[in-house]
């Protein structure tokens, strides 16, 4: 059984639910965990999981969740991963804590993924009505159900605060409001049951253990539409009469609008390196991502000299220092090729690839600078020089220092080794200064 992969290359929006209540540890395991496995088979539609995983992964059923509980008990915890192997992604957990050493708790997380899923008003009420069932059964102080990337932008789930105030109030009043709320009886006090169940929302249910439930909105896909967020913020300033309905609603605006889609319009020399650059940016951060490298342009290079003030060869052997220049850039595909495949064919396209490598590994601070100037600056200058001799018909100059060997293209030198020293200064500088760039500049020159 392949688990599809929930946290790949490219994060995206989905939808998360927390969930921490109190069971009874005097009902037999099996009895009192019972109404959590029926109503996750009733109301899971179309994203039910069929991967158990405790000591090892099994096909899901009931008895393989009991014996996942089993195998990963200790003293005072058990727990299990529960997965799905065909779209939609999901990544579950069940976590159980035991008394006298924790007191007596099941813990639900569930992500789901895409957001979009959740965008049919049935599919959003059964998982309501899952969520309800556990609810009515497990006592909660708050449990919540919303997109993760609204979640991040919120501040969840310590709302702003330090961890140590967060540790020692809980939830101790209603910081935010979220697409599916549960409030426990502490919170509904502190509100006021009446004004509660009085909320403008979707739905407020009183459950038979003092809990409310409440959702604001039909479906949790459409949480950043004006219509949902003017639902959220009369929601929250009803709970909340000490806050300011029009600061409620302008924060809330303001999240949509950092999660509203924006067109990339890359320079296009770098626009395939950036669109790899942004995937990598946490869902809930790609927007602005995305705006900030639109409005980025990368210097222009300045490793050249007109080719009539090239500097001459300096050396005895022309043959044995292209022998060496090509040793070098073979250094930079033994060191690359297994992670970028397409060094060993010296194409443009491969020094896209090894830009956003050596971005991707924040190369010049997670290496020693002593190893990187002295071996990969060498190589990548290499490589670097050998792309632009085979695809722009360049012609090497070397010359005894290598930061002065030059590269022939039209009527330009370019300095490939300098550039790489430029490169390797800074994450920002493999930007700034990439190789993609330059051989882009020089093809244009040529």
């Amino acid at each position: 059984m392949k688990v599809l992969e929930f946290y790949g290359s490219r994060s995206e929006d989905y939808l998360r639910l927390s969930f921490n209540g109190a069971f009874n540890p005097q009902t037999a395991l099996e009895r009192e965990l019972e109404p959590f496995l029926q109503a996750l088979e009733e109301y899971a539609d179309g994203w039910m999981p069929d991967v158990v995983n405790g000591s090892r992964q099994r096909k899901y059923s009931p008895a393989s969740v009991w014996r996942a509980l089993e195998e990963r008990r200790s003293e005072r915890t058990s727990g299990l991963g529960l997965y799905r192997t065909a779209w939609p992604a999901l990544d579950m957990s069940l976590s159980l804590s035991f008394p006298p050493l924790l007191p007596p708790e099941v813990g639900i997380i569930i992500k789901v993924k895409p957001l979009s899923f959740f965008a049919e008003a049935d599919r959003c009420r059964k998982f309501v009505e899952m969520v309800r069932v556990w609810a009515s059964r497990y006592l909660v102080a708050h449990a919540m159900a919303h997109s993760s990337d609204d979640g991040e932008l919120a501040g969840s789930p310590n709302f702003g605060r330090d961890d140590e105030t967060e540790y020692r109030d809980g939830f101790d009043k209603i910081y935010e409001v979220f697409w599916l709320n549960v409030f426990g009886p502490k919170l509904v006090e502190t509100v006021g049951r009446e004004r509660m169940l009085s909320t403008p929302a979707h739905r407020a249910e009183e459950l038979p253990n003092g809990s409310i439930l409440l959702v604001t909105w039909p479906t949790a896909a459409d949480f950043a539409t004006k219509e949902a967020r003017l639902a959220q913020a009369r929601t929250h300033a009803h709970l909340r009469p000490d806050l300011d309905f029009d600061a409620i609603l302008r924060a809330l605006h303001e999240r949509s609008a950092r999660l509203a889609p924006v067109e990339p319009r890359f320079h296009p020399d770098l626009a395939p390196l950036l669109s790899r650059v942004v995937d990598r940016a946490a869902s809930h951060e790609r927007q602005r991502r995305i705006a900030e490298l639109n409005a980025w342009q990368p210097p222009e290079p300045e490793e050249w000299r007109p080719a009539d003030s090239a500097l001459p060869p300096d050396v005895e052997d022309m043959d044995r220092a292209r022998e060496h220049l090509s040793t070098l850039a073979e250094h930079l595909v033994a060191l690359l090729h297994s992670e970028v495949p397409s060094v060993l064919e010296a194409t443009p396209e491969s020094l896209t690839d090894a830009d956003f490598y050596f971005w991707r590994e924040e190369f010049p601070k997670s290496r020693l600078r002593e190893v990187i100037d002295e071996h990969a600056v060498p190589a990548i200058g290499a490589y670097l020089g050998e792309v632009l001799v085979r695809n722009l018909g360049g012609r090497w100059i070397p010359r005894r220092r290598l930061e002065e060997t030059q590269v022939l293209v039209g009527n330009r030198v370019w300095l490939p080794f300098v550039r790489a020293r430029n490169y390797m200064r800074s994450r920002q500088s493999l930007l700034d200064c990439s190789l993609t760039h330059l051989y882009r500049v020089a093809e244009r020159h040529r």
